[in-house]
């Protein structure tokens, strides 16, 4: 019997994507886990894995679809068979159906003289999106033009969407305004002193233009990046915490192991990093705890979220799981094929799925100590900068020495100053005694 294929959640609060490709072609044998299409998400270009397994019937989706998470893609069964009785439709199209032309109630009864006398002229109804529960807030909506609805506080439920199937876009937030009040009898007026009135400009009317300037197009990633940024920085309350750390035992250390090891598996100073953060976790399990408003979860499973920039532009994090039970050449390994993947664009859903905590390394760059943004609903994120030789003075003698600087950024509302430097000073002692790392 046929069985009908639809989109997984592909990554942390997907609620939709815009559909790319199919990778299988109807009458192609597949089996449960592999790739039948790709999918772009606010994040990277995401693989869609077979959740059954057969021969691809029917596809229900195409090329520039936006596909809502849940929605119908595909028909599954076995060769030969016929599919059911097309699903509903699984995504908004490039193209708008034509709306039927509204009806016209004429010669509507009229109401008496004495009631229409006393009655007040009353404006229009504003025309609005139509509320469907099961969107996020009853409205259809991209994500981009929601985020400016809500720093302009603007009601989308009073707003037209002229996007596909009355999705509302961001020129629609643009160019909204607000309906005029419903007119007041002048009996009910009120006189009011006339007061002078100074409007901010908006952000819109200060976009220079002209041939001095050039407009770049705002990629999801780069929207989704701004939007969860912002979110994070206005209603986490983050602290910080930075450590200096000793990284000669480490470094000695990462020499040996990588003496023994193929390419394939050599170590390298991130993966000792993300070791020693999962592994100071298990000493620290409130900063493995995420806040969601009016309660606390704390997980049981450690999965560091490794922040990688992707080639074409962006931030992504891929995910060691169970970093703390993996040994460290496998989690090297692990953590190479996630971050070259990330790095092209393309990432498995497993790849970003199930982030705990985060690590943020920008040491590469010969940066020696920043501060970064937490990942929300996460408590905390490790930013590392470069190992550096430095002048160290050792049993009164000057010595070089190799240091690191390690910044915590924790939420206040998880955690306190106290626990976040216990943390650090643990998660110092991990690295500067780094045969541990290897238990």
């Amino acid at each position: 019997m046929s069985e009908t294929i639809t989109l997984p959640q592909l990554g942390f609060n997907m609620k939709e994507g815009t559909f790319l490709n199919w990778t299988k072609q109807v009458g192609d044998a597949v089996a449960v886990g592999d790739s039948i299409a790709e999918i772009e998400s606010d994040k990277a270009t995401i693989e869609v894995p077979a959740s059954s397994g057969g021969v691809l019937l029917q596809t229900l989706v195409n090329a520039g679809d936006v596909v809502q998470v849940g929605a119908p893609i595909a028909i599954m069964g076995a060769a030969g068979e016929q599919p059911n009785a097309a699903p509903a439709p699984a995504a908004t199209s490039a193209q708008p159906a034509a709306a039927p032309a509204a009806a016209v109630q004429l010669d509507a009864p009229k109401a008496p003289d004495s009631v229409q006398a006393s009655q007040a002229p009353v404006a229009a109804a504003p025309v609005t999106a139509e509320v469907d529960e099961d969107l996020p807030g009853g409205v259809r909506a991209t994500p981009l033009a929601r985020k400016m609805a809500e720093a302009r506080g603007i009601d989308l439920q009073q707003v037209h969407g002229s996007g596909p199937n009355g999705r509302i876009v961001k020129s629609d937030i643009e160019g909204w305004t607000a309906p005029a009040p419903a007119a007041i009898a002048p009996a009910a007026l009120v006189p009011v002193a006339p007061k002078a009135i100074t409007l901010a400009p908006t952000v819109s009317s200060l976009i220079p233009t002209g041939p001095d300037v050039e407009e770049i197009p705002l990629s999801r990633i780069r929207s989704r990046i701004a939007a969860r940024m912002t979110e994070s920085k206005q209603n986490v309350p983050h602290f910080y915490i930075t450590i200096e750390i000793d990284m000669a035992p480490a470094m000695a250390l990462r020499k040996q192991i990588n003496e023994s090891l193929d390419d394939a598996h050599k170590v390298s100073v991130n993966d000792l990093i993300v070791k020693a953060t999962a592994l100071t976790l298990r000493q620290f399990p409130n900063l493995n705890t995420h806040w969601y408003g009016d309660r606390l979860i704390r997980h049981k499973r450690i999965n560091i979220g490794i922040a990688v920039a992707m080639d074409g532009g962006g931030l992504i994090n891929v995910v060691a799981k169970d970093a703390d039970l993996t040994p460290i050449s496998t989690l090297a390994a692990r953590n190479k094929e996630m971050i070259s993947g990330a790095r092209t664009g393309k990432v498995k859903p497993e790849d970003i799925a199930d982030e705990t905590f985060a690590v943020s390394n920008l040491g590469s760059y010969g940066v020696e100590i920043f501060s970064a943004i937490i990942n929300p609903p996460a408590s905390g994120i490790v930013a590392v900068g470069t190992v550096r030789a430095v002048p160290v003075v050792v049993d009164g003698a000057l010595q070089i020495g190799q240091r690191m600087y390690a910044t915590l950024s924790a939420d206040h509302r998880v955690t306190d100053g106290a626990e976040g430097a216990r943390f650090m000073q643990a998660f110092k002692q991990l690295i500067e005694a780094p045969m541990r790392l290897l238990i």
